[in-house]
């Protein structure tokens, strides 16, 4: 037994007369080398015990890098150019996690055909609410989105412009003025674009919410596009059909698209109409495609990012009317007040106009055929 060196030791100890003066060096010698074992002895004891004792947690490692996908119509690409650093950035100062975010721009039909067939957004960002309501109907999107996050889900903002070229020569004023014979007006194509269905909603409504009724809108949006020489299908092609390819007397256009162009060095005139349509860009999360990636804590941040006076103002200097009310004030004197502003429900709501207007041999259609283009 391992107290048997020991208690040898001790009791040889014991006997001796002489104590510690008679203790010889062979005692003294084999004291030190049973010690030894009794010491090595309970130290291997120890360290096996220990593999029973529950060991600390390891820390954590750092969380795996994330990619999310930015699906939005062609027009925003200038704000978020600055607005995903600013996100990428916070994220990872507060999370310690990498973010790359992709980003797809064209026409908002056109996304919105691409997202329900396959392309795989986390967060879209489009034109109109009519096209988060169609990602919604495919199932990928909850319902209630526009509850998930502030303003209804409308995140940015914008009205309809008339741009003319240097000197105005066609003395254009007004919305009435592009129904006159001569004026080439360039729009982009409501079938496509989610602007050019804001501007045939903007001529509409600058008849009928100006006490015209329909009969004379009608009238009026048909000699307009009888106009239009060429139907580009989103803005961002309408402008460099105006601008690069110098097509048109007139262009319809978001009025961030043109405060976007100054920034660049173009100095055409425009006008803003003061009747007008609050022209308002949702923002969603798009759930089923999230979840499936495994991003939606990331995505959902992303979306509330954007409502932040950060972001806000990188959108106003991208020339959109923010939604936030303290930045609103800050750029308060690069956005005029319209007269009459009018809203997509004002016109009976998105559903409605999609079905009397856009859909398939609804009126644009007929007002296309009757000329012959379709």
């Amino acid at each position: 037994m391992w107290y048997e060196p020991v208690k040898s030791i001790i009791f040889g100890f014991s006997q001796k007369k002489t104590g510690w003066a008679g203790f010889s060096r062979k005692s003294a010698n084999f004291l030190k080398s049973s010690l030894f074992k009794v010491f090595t002895f309970f130290f291997a004891v120890g360290l096996g015990l220990s593999w029973l004792i529950p060991q600390p947690a390891i820390s954590q490692s750092k969380p795996k890098d994330v990619e999310l996908t930015l699906v939005s119509f062609s027009v925003t690409k200038s704000a978020y150019e600055k607005i995903v650093p600013g996100f990428v950035a916070k994220w990872k100062r507060e999370n310690n996690q990498n973010v790359t975010i992709s980003q797809s721009y064209g026409g908002s039909g056109s996304q919105t055909r691409a997202v329900i067939s396959g392309l795989e957004a986390d967060v879209v960002h489009l034109a109109l609410a009519f096209d988060t309501d169609r990602i919604q109907e495919a199932g990928l999107i909850k319902q209630g989105w526009e509850r998930e996050v502030p303003n209804s889900g409308i995140v940015s903002k914008s009205v309809a412009a008339l741009v003319m070229r240097a000197g105005n020569p066609k003395k254009i004023q007004g919305w009435a003025d592009l129904a006159k014979p001569g004026i080439k007006v360039i729009t982009a194509n409501p079938k496509t674009s989610g602007v050019a269905r804001w501007n045939f909603l903007a001529l509409w409504g600058s008849v009928t919410r100006n006490g015209g009724n329909e009969q004379a809108a009608r009238t009026f949006v048909s000699q307009v596009y009888k106009n239009v020489p060429v139907l580009p299908k989103d803005a961002r092609e309408a402008s460099d059909t105006f601008y690069k390819q110098n097509q048109g007397d007139v262009l319809i256009n978001y009025e961030n698209e043109i405060l976007l162009a100054k920034t660049k060095g173009e100095a055409e005139p425009f006008i803003i109409p003061q009747v007008n349509i609050s022209i308002d860009n949702p923002v969603a999360v798009v759930d089923k495609y999230a979840a499936k990636h495994g991003t939606t804590k990331v995505a959902e941040a992303f979306v509330k990012y954007l409502y932040t006076p950060e972001a806000q103002r990188e959108f106003a200097k991208a020339g959109f009317r923010p939604v936030n009310s303290t930045v609103a004030g800050e750029f308060s004197s690069k956005f005029p007040r319209i007269g009459k502003l009018f809203t997509v429900a004002d016109v009976g709501g998105w559903n409605a106009v999609q079905q009397k207007f856009f859909a398939d041999n609804a009126i644009f259609d007929q007002i296309e055929n009757a000329l012959g283009r379709r």
